[in-house]
């Protein structure tokens, strides 16, 4: 009865309409009066955004920011992973003979959340990693290794929550939300970056077009919290064991290595 009751709330409350009216509220000039406001609740690191608090014109705006130059360090080394945002290392595990892992009592399958059934085996026994946004966190992705660019897809029209409940109680939806889907070829071997969008705001913005992308690199942006998953064929990673989930990381922490390199090859 309770998640039927979860699910119906979230049916009203993530319409197109009420979408819309958040979507125009945010990036209106409006919604800067609660900026001050929102910052101090979030306890957000002003020292860090690229321009004072005053020059954000909307909550879309802060929401969106880009951080001053040299205050994410990527890790330099080829042979390290990095995380692609802040957020929160919320899961790590491997990846079953079926291409399926399970998160908060849930049971998904890459064939669900990647579209397609060639593309999920790729992926049996790899690893997946979860990382989690929430409205507190800066909200640029960026990429985690460097390599090239297979493909970019869209997948997915409403979304439920990310958070604990929504994974508890929705609808799986790490496969089922509105998502955008980066496949990169790493050393012969393919990675796939999941962003998928969160209740009401189905905002996921591309900023990298070009076939190749180097570790660091911003690929794009979320507009408010949301959940990017990484998801490594066989033999690619080793995440670092003594990364203890949950556990807060930033955009350029290394979060694990690269098990082959060209150079071993």
């Amino acid at each position: 009865m309770k998640k039927q009751l979860y699910r119906t709330f979230v049916e009203l409350s993530g319409n197109r309409f009420n979408s819309h009216l958040l979507r125009t509220f945010t990036t209106s000039r409006l919604s800067k009066g609660i900026n001050r406001s929102f910052t101090k609740v979030y306890n957000l690191n002003i020292d860090e955004m690229e321009k004072p608090l005053h020059e954000y014109k909307s909550l879309h705006e802060l929401f969106t920011r880009r951080l001053k130059e040299g205050t994410r360090p990527v890790d330099p080394d080829e042979r390290v992973l990095v995380s692609p945002v802040d957020g929160i290392l919320a899961h790590v595990g491997p990846l079953n003979e079926q291409s399926a892992f399970r998160v908060k009592g849930q049971d998904y399958t890459l064939e669900e959340m990647l579209g397609s059934s060639n593309k999920s085996q790729m992926y049996c026994g790899g690893t997946f990693v979860i990382l989690y946004l929430s409205p507190s966190h800066y909200h640029r992705i960026h990429s985690p290794i460097s390599g090239r660019v297979l493909e970019r897809w869209y997948l997915g029209r409403k979304s439920y929550p990310v958070n604990r409940q929504g994974l508890e109680y929705g609808k799986r939806p790490l496969s089922k939300n509105y998502r955008h889907i980066t496949e990169i070829d790493v050393n012969e071997k393919r990675m796939a970056i999941v962003k998928v969008g969160a209740l009401n705001v189905n905002s996921i913005e591309v900023t990298h077009h070009e076939e190749e992308v180097t570790k660091g690199t911003e690929i794009g942006y979320f507009t408010f919290g949301s959940t990017v998953i990484l998801l490594f064929e066989q033999g690619l990673v080793d995440i670092d064991p003594q990364l203890q989930c949950p556990t807060d990381v930033k955009v350029g922490m290394r979060i694990g290595t690269l098990h082959t390199t060209k150079d071993e090859k």
